[in-house]
């Protein structure tokens, strides 16, 4: 038996003496004696009897004096409060029941597209929109197309759509640090805007079963709202030029994990080094860029570790039975998960880093022939992939905060145009978030570790901030070298490379490119700045 946490173990034989002649079992029941000797020590009480008579019992009791019956009445006269439960804002049930998409075309809102993307449809009456390059001809878009239709199970266009990758394939556990005390959060307050998205949120995701009510788990955690952005429409930049950008459409419902985080165990399966996928993915002719439908919803959660997903909200508690957003080991579970699914066909006919997944092919054939085969595993996975960050047939695209096309990598507008139009930073916060920026393109910036010592120099421990001219030199030949920067050619390993060296008092520099057709090509810049003791050294 087992009491408050305690095991104990009982010997039957021993426990339960009889005799043996009848075999029978004897017991002792003196329930009954106490409770008749506690009723008669109530008789000496004479408010106890004046209460008793007050709501309507007659024992055979003493008269009660007037002091307790005035007391009583005085009490009785009061009127009656009814208090409101505790319970948790109630949730309407949905009396919609959501069906697949190519059975009931939901109707869905179309954005502004860029000159070179425009909208298809795989649905009678313009239904189950797709998004495709406008420069195709009219054969070459009926090929597509067809190819389409006939994998269009592949493709999501509600949440209804996610039919959930099999547990034989990739589930997703949660494995605790050995003395893991499990932790109870409270609620968080949520503004009327963010309640209703919470609830609109948490009705979809019940009508999917992605979630179900929960109330005694020992795990407990909070509900954050962040902004969401999805699809690609186009904004004028200050030269009034279209640049293709990701837009807020909406809001994103998380889950605070951090303390259930803090006692996982972590998954360290490797991401893919995006430089390398990029030079793998630039110098083709033909891309379709696929994204997931709520990737992480469609792998399912190992039912042991369900209850340890349980978020609280005004509207109760509830459970995932599919992997949420903000658990640390997703992003890994999520990697094994497609490169188990795609394994034999990476680095072949496509690249994956997450959720994003780019189908390439050096002619309209042949990389309509890979898409055909990627959404054929997709089908035999239960894969599905989200329609409005679909891209077929195009000649570049945005991945990884990168330019794509067959020219090479390129920095991606939208990011430069926020960079170009900084004001000088005040402090060095600011410093730091400018350096972060600007760093993730150093790979396009000649001697970039020279130029930016000023500003690094203010990250320095204990340096008083002060913004000089040399800093304020640096900064504007940095956003003037990003909004410039050149195409970057991927490397071809059948050509031999050229590595080119520079050295200051302060910094080294090197540039790695090759020549193709007497011309050179720069595939790669780097550059470092110098420590205390090699200042010393000799630069010749």
């Amino acid at each position: 038996m087992e009491f408050d946490g305690e095991i104990i173990n009982f010997n039957i034989s021993e426990a339960m003496k009889f005799p043996k002649d009848d075999h029978s079992c004897f017991s002792i029941d003196i329930l009954d004696e106490l409770a008749q000797d506690y009723l008669d020590m109530l008789e000496d009480d004479p408010l106890e009897t004046t209460i008793a008579q007050g709501f309507g019992t007659k024992p055979n009791m003493a008269v009660p004096n007037d002091e307790h019956a005035e007391l009583v009445a005085a009490l009785e006269s009061l009127p009656k409060h009814h208090g409101k439960p505790s319970n948790p804002i109630p949730i309407p049930v949905s009396t919609n029941t959501l069906l697949p998409s190519v059975i009931q075309a939901p109707v869905l809102e179309l954005k502004p597209l860029p000159d070179h993307l425009k909208y298809a449809f795989l649905g009678e009456e313009e239904t189950l929109p797709i998004i495709v390059s406008s420069s195709l001809t009219a054969l070459e878009e009926e090929k597509l197309i067809r190819v389409l239709k006939e994998h269009k199970t592949a493709i999501g266009w509600t949440l209804a759509d996610i039919k959930g990758i099999s547990p034989t394939t990739c589930m997703h556990r949660i494995f605790l640090k050995d003395g893991a005390k499990p932790t109870r959060e409270a609620q968080r307050r949520l503004n009327p805007p963010m309640m209703e998205v919470v609830k609109k949120e948490i009705i979809k995701l019940l009508d999917c079963g992605v979630i179900y009510p929960i109330s005694d788990s020992r795990w407990v955690s909070p509900v954050q709202v962040v902004p969401k952005k999805s699809g690609v429409t186009v904004v004028k930049n200050a030269e009034d030029e279209l640049v293709p950008t990701r837009i807020q459409t909406g809001w994103r419902v998380c889950i605070d994990y951090r303390k259930l985080n803090n006692t996982t165990r972590k998954d360290h399966f490797p991401l893919p080094f995006i430089d390398q996928m990029l030079e793998r993915l630039a110098g083709h002719s033909f891309y379709c860029f696929l994204d997931g439908y709520s990737g992480y919803n469609q792998i399912v959660i190992a039912p042991e570790d369900q209850e340890k997903t349980t978020f609280t909200c005004p509207f109760g508690t509830f459970a995932y039975r599919r992997m949420p957003f903000g658990l640390c080991n997703a992003p890994a579970t999520f990697q094994r998960c497609m490169v188990s699914i795609f394994s034999d066909f990476i680095e072949k006919i496509i690249e994956v880093f997450m959720d994003d997944f780019s189908v390439f092919g050096d002619s309209f054939d042949g990389c309509l022939e890979n898409l055909t085969l990627i959404l054929k595993r997709c089908m035999e996975t239960n894969l599905v992939l989200n329609w409005e960050n679909c891209h077929f047939m195009v000649k570049q695209g945005i991945v990884l905060g990168h330019i794509i096309s067959e020219n090479g990598i390129e920095v991606h507008k939208s990011k430069i145009d926020l960079v170009r139009h900084l004001p000088s930073p005040t402090s060095v916060r600011e410093v730091r978030s400018f350096l972060g920026h600007a760093g993730f393109y150093r790979r396009f910036i000649k001697d970039f570790s020279k130029i930016a010592q000023p500003l690094c120099r203010l990250l320095q421990k204990e340096v008083a901030f002060e913004f000089t001219k040399e800093c304020k030199a640096s900064f504007n030949q940095l956003k003037e070298l990003l909004t410039t920067a050149p195409i970057i050619v991927p490397p071809d390993w059948s050509l031999p490379f050229e590595l080119m060296c520079d050295a200051s008092d302060y910094a080294l520099g090197a540039v790695l490119g090759q020549r193709k057709d007497k011309k050179p090509h720069v595939i790669y810049y780097a550059s470092r700045t110098l420590n205390d003791a090699q200042l010393n050294y000799s630069t010749t």
